[in-house]
């Protein structure tokens, strides 16, 4: 499994800006997917997953202003960030399989290289 993220870019506060993340080498719809984040400094957190039935789970920080979403037939899981604040600037990777503990936990699992989210004024 391969997954190839993009979407990252600087972005003025109370902002949006959309991920995308595509996965190819096997079958996407077996595949609970999840979004996590670096801050600079921090530890990788996680953020937000999708089971493979379309169910959501969010992070506390991000719930009511992150989407997570997928278009099985596209192969591609997407996180909407909207009203975005300084303290979300961070690397953003996504993740999928195919037990959604694993995405949730972070641990194991496919990861994609990372995109860059900068939130500035």
């Amino acid at each position: 499994v391969q997954l190839q993220a993009s979407g990252g870019g600087v972005v003025q506060p109370g902002g949006s800006l959309r991920l995308s993340c595509e996965l190819s080498g096997s079958i996407f719809s077996w595949y609970n997917m999840g979004w996590h984040r670096q801050a600079p400094g921090k530890q990788r957190e996680w953020i937000a997953a999708i089971s493979g039935g379309g169910s959501t789970k969010y992070e506390d920080s991000v719930r009511g202003r992150f989407t997570i979403s997928r278009d099985n037939a596209k192969k591609t899981v997407y996180l909407q960030m909207n009203s975005l604040k300084p303290e979300d600037t961070a690397v953003y990777y996504c993740n999928a399989d195919r037990r959604f503990l694993t995405v949730v936990g972070g641990r194991g699992g496919s990861w994609g290289q990372g995109t860059l989210v900068t939130v500035s004024s």
